[in-house]
């Protein structure tokens, strides 16, 4: 793939703000905005990427500055798929920095029969095939048309309860409540190109290609962009109590290439009409497709959203969304019946025609690069370039 594979099919329609990361000693995160081909330094007058989404008219608002060109898009993505730690070119960055990044669970019929397996596997991959026979036999046939919160839903619940079968994630997939939970800290995201962690103690995981909705401080859902919400089988199914550490390690969430903007050519139709596909590569020259339909979510991006942001909670500096994923690969690796799971080394592509492709390689959250760059140094570093209003 050359780097124009790695952009939206419409890149000259579409509204694409991210962030870049400058070199030099003046250098650090700059929000940028790309125009005819070209990537715009922008962060005079939006330092942050929540600037820039809170603005009422962001679309406008990107349309009319003028900016500081830096360079072509597609130099500016191949740097981030060739970067080295000592890089002299600009790279992408996670496409948001001060914003909460939640992640949304079990949205989709087949990951929740995952979740289940997990459950009742106790995180043994071993005995993945034959638990995913006996539940589709017993209860998949079911779930397949219903409405969570819904009266049938309620009923279902009840006899899943006189049948012994129901479980903490039949809840969050078919009740009124969503399973929303945060994903990583505002910084932690790493991007294009960048190195994602699995955690050492984890011997069954999986990438979770989803679409991310970038959300402003006022509720209002302002663009989509791709996410990785790396997941450790084995550590989350042992007790969903340990969903921060299964979830929340270095490298453990990948968002990019670029946040696309709500427009007259995108919307959040565009959303939930959508193709999410996925390939994994390894160094043994294994290789895993599937494709996503975001038409097969159970709950509408909106309810998530609501459900996240309201009068109940707020999120003064915005929130990026996972939306969820119905992807778990079964494919085995290894051991008869024991599934996929990672490699170091693997290369995962998760793309979308009208939002490009976030690629990422795989290694171990204590061997990649530590998470050193948080919100304090980004206040510094925009402070030190006189780009903190006064």
């Amino acid at each position: 793939m050359d780097a124009v594979s790695y952009l939206p099919v419409d890149v000259d329609q579409a509204t694409l703000v991210g962030r870049v990361w400058l070199p030099g000693p003046q250098g650090g995160p700059s929000t940028v905005v790309v125009k005819e081909g070209m990537v715009f330094d922008i962060s005079a007058y939006a330092p942050t990427m929540a600037d820039l989404l809170d603005q009422d008219d962001c679309v406008g608002f990107v349309r009319s500055v003028a900016g500081t060109p830096i360079g072509l898009v597609t130099d500016l993505v191949r740097n981030s798929l060739n970067r080295t730690l000592e890089s002299a070119s600009p790279v992408l960055c996670a496409p948001c920095d001060v914003q909460v990044v939640k992640a949304s669970g079990v949205t989709f019929i087949i990951s929740l029969l995952e979740r289940l397996i997990e459950e009742r596997a106790g995180g043994d991959a071993r005995q993945a095939q034959i638990i995913r026979d006996s539940l589709q036999q017993s209860i998949g046939a079911e779930l397949s048309s219903v409405r969570p919160g819904s009266d049938s839903a309620r009923q279902l619940k009840s006899e899943l309860v006189r049948r012994g079968e129901w479980s903490q994630y039949l809840e969050v997939a078919i009740g009124p409540d969503a399973e929303v939970f945060s994903k990583v800290p505002p910084m932690a995201s790493v991007g294009q190109g960048d190195r994602i962690g699995l955690h050492p103690d984890s011997q069954w995981n999986n990438p979770e290609p989803e679409i991310v909705l970038a959300v402003d401080s006022r509720g209002r859902v302002r663009g989509a962009t791709l996410g990785n919400d790396v997941n450790l089988r084995d550590i989350e199914g042992r007790s969903a109590l340990l969903l921060g550490r299964a979830k929340d390690n270095n490298g453990s969430c990948s968002i990019g290439p670029f946040i696309r903007l709500f427009d007259e050519h995108y919307t959040l139709d565009s959303v939930r009409q959508a193709e999410v596909s996925l390939l994994i590569e390894g160094l043994d020259s294994f290789k895993l497709e599937a494709v996503s339909h975001m038409s097969l979510i159970s709950r509408d991006p909106l309810d998530l959203v609501a459900q996240v942001y309201g009068d109940h909670h707020q999120y003064p500096d915005g929130f990026m969304l996972f939306l969820g994923t119905m992807f778990s690969p079964v494919q085995d690796r290894g051991a008869p019946g024991a599934g996929f799971t990672h490699h170091m080394g693997d290369i995962v592509t998760i793309s979308s025609p009208l939002l490009g492709a976030l690629v990422n390689e795989v290694g171990l959250s204590t061997k990649i690069s530590p998470w050193t760059f948080g919100v304090r140094a980004l206040y510094q570093n925009l402070g030190s370039r006189g780009l903190l209003p006064v």
